[in-house]
């Protein structure tokens, strides 16, 4: 089946169910930002540190896969020029609800995240990719789509799943049990169960991906690491025991 077409029905139908990840931010947010007072979120819950990021005025700066109307209006509010990439039209338009709401200015771009052929080699001097990967099943091309168009000396901050969640059976941990049900990789379309009930609740279908992929990939496709932290899930009891969450920044040398 096509993932990516299923998943953006599948976030479209999140954003009218009130998913918090669907949420704008209020104007008292945008007010903060625009002084210079301001955080965001790359995984769940731990603010990125302020010194991963460079001064936002003026900044050419991609949010991709970052729908929403949460992280890139804060940028746009603190001076960046912003440009959303998101594979649901309906996070767009939550975006496109906070600009017209507080007069800021985005450009908003419906796309894969595997594919940044419309942008031109350099042309960002920053990118900011919160936990989205999971909902393809390749990541590899994100990682070369975005070195290719980020800037020399320009840097990336991802955040994504710790793998291991993914040894579990995710319902029993919604209901507080722990049993270690799945090999990795994991993919919600190689179980048909489990891909039959999210499809009838219109969830999106998740994947796992490697260390290998996600860190190794960054490396590969020509970035420097050069800070990493994790994270957990709140109100979920594998948060509970272990990081479910890591956040990395990487430099295009």
């Amino acid at each position: 089946m096509d993932i990516r077409a299923y998943n953006q029905k599948a976030w479209d139908a999140e954003v009218g169910s009130g998913n918090p990840w669907t949420v704008p931010v209020s104007a008292d947010v945008i007010a903060s930002a625009r002084r210079g007072d301001w955080s965001v979120l790359l995984t769940e819950n731990r603010p990125v540190p302020r010194d991963w990021f460079p001064p936002m005025q003026g900044l050419d700066l991609l949010a991709l896969a970052c729908g929403g109307g949460q992280q890139a209006p804060v940028f746009a509010a603190a001076g960046a020029n912003v440009t959303v990439l998101d594979n649901s039209p309906r996070q767009l338009d939550r975006d496109r609800e906070v600009a017209e709401r507080e007069g800021l200015q985005m450009r908003l771009v419906e796309g894969d995240m595997r594919d940044l052929s419309l942008f031109a080699d350099e042309s960002f001097d920053f990118i900011f990719h919160p936990v989205s990967n999971l909902f393809i099943h390749e990541i590899r091309p994100v990682w070369k789509e975005a070195f290719r168009v980020l800037r020399r000396g320009g840097t990336m901050l991802a955040g994504f799943m710790n793998p291991a969640v993914y040894i579990f059976d995710l319902d029993k941990a919604d209901q507080g049990v722990l049993e270690v049900t799945h090999k990795l990789p994991y993919a919600d379309s190689e179980h048909p169960e489990i891909m039959q009930k999210m499809m009838e609740k219109n969830l999106p279908l998740e994947h796992s991906h490697s260390l290998s992929d996600q860190l190794a990939g960054q490396m590969e496709a020509g970035f420097h690491l050069i800070g990493l932290y994790e994270d957990h899930h709140k109100d979920f009891i594998v948060g509970d025991l272990m990081p479910t969450y890591v956040a990395t920044r990487a430099l295009k040398p």
